[in-house]
């Protein structure tokens, strides 16, 4: 029995450029990883990404793949023990993107070789997966208002997204830390609340703002009707800041680039309300649903999230999206090709397909 992994490198483009406080992105890359065994083939994906001090770059998680590749031939799938205490023996060799598409591709595996998708075999409800949220950039107001305008007919001005299966998309997420101000930020958060009618506005400063902005936006965000405001502080602010914050802020604080992994939430949880998972930066599904548990346990929230994927990755995390009280699952939409199919939307829900594994396949179209 062995395990044999291959990789492919896949550039991608957006329908619109991304622009959030960190800089801009028109495109993103996808390597596609897949596992073979026993007449299965599992699928999985690493995607570059840049946080705060730390980036994984596509030379960097291909030089892992490599190095994977060889350490995997004389392991089956079924091996997940062993494999994960070799890689914890390396400490620093394989990036966290790396092990995620690994994760992925080890259970989709699994799912294939006994029938049946991930969210059948962890036991899961999909009627229980809460809307996905879906993405307005870092624009003036009126491109703010009219990308929310084109979120509720599904559709971005670029092209129509995807076959609309019924209902309309039910919360937005609105990038915020305009290095012009605060004074900036409220105008797009106005537009789009204005906007979105009875939609849910929620924010993303995606960690530009001090504690003094931070609290300041978090009542003026609150008196327009906004519920949650995600890493508004930067990845450098201690546990005290967070608490500072928490304890002045009428809406819910979470942490994003501040939280990779479960050790990360016990150091962060007193001062926050939730954490979003993402499953590059924290190594995959099985990393997630730890992290999930250990949230639960520390009394927290829970969002999965996403960096520049495509429907592989977020069909994966559509796996374990019942488990969380938000979803920001929207990359994809985003994509001008995403070359794979596999979950759907559904009144505004991306819901896994009842195919084995992840449900994904090549878009042969």
């Amino acid at each position: 029995m062995s395990l044999n992994l291959s990789y492919r490198v896949l550039n991608l483009t957006k329908r619109r450029e991304l622009r959030i406080s960190r800089g801009s992105t028109g495109s993103c890359t996808c390597i596609l990883v897949k596992l073979k065994s026993e007449g299965f083939e599992g699928w999985g994906a690493a995607c570059p990404f840049s946080v705060g001090h730390h980036g994984e770059t596509v030379d960097e998680l291909t030089a892992a793949l490599e190095r994977l590749a060889t350490l995997l031939l004389d392991y089956s799938p079924f091996e997940r023990q062993s494999i994960l205490d070799l890689l914890r023996s390396q400490p620093g060799m394989f990036p966290s993107a790396a092990l995620a598409a690994l994760d992925t591709a080890m259970l989709d595996w699994l799912g294939k070789k006994v029938d049946l998708p991930l969210w059948r075999l962890f036991g899961l409800d999909i009627r229980a997966i809460p809307p996905t949220s879906v993405t307005v950039g870092m624009e003036n107001p009126e491109v703010a208002r009219n990308i929310a305008f084109d979120w509720l007919k599904g559709e971005l001005s670029a092209g129509k997204l995807f076959p609309h299966q019924g209902g309309r998309f039910s919360v937005m997420k609105v990038k915020l830390g305009s290095p012009e101000g605060i004074e900036v930020d409220k105008a797009r958060v106005d537009s789009v609340v204005e906007e979105a009618g009875d939609a849910e506005v929620i924010v993303d400063a995606n960690g530009a703002w001090d504690l003094q902005a931070a609290r300041e936006m978090s009542v003026w965000l609150h008196g327009r009707g906004v519920e949650l405001l995600e890493q508004p502080l930067g990845v450098d602010a201690g546990e005290n800041d967070w608490r500072r914050l928490r304890d002045s802020s009428d809406i819910a604080v979470f942490a994003d680039e501040s939280c990779f992994c479960v050790e990360d939430i016990y150091a962060i949880s007193g001062g926050i309300d939730g954490i979003v998972i993402k499953m590059m930066k924290c190594g995959g599904l099985s990393e997630a649903l730890r992290m999930v548990s250990a949230a639960r346990a520390c009394g927290l929230l829970v969002m999965l999230g996403c960096y520049g994927e495509t429907v592989l990755s977020n069909s994966a995390m559509a796996q374990i999206s019942p488990l969380a009280d938000y979803v920001d699952l929207d990359s994809h939409f985003n994509l001008l090709k995403d070359p794979f199919q596999g979950a759907g939307v559904r009144g505004g829900r991306l819901v896994p397909n009842d195919e084995p594994g992840i449900g994904v396949t090549l878009d042969n179209a």
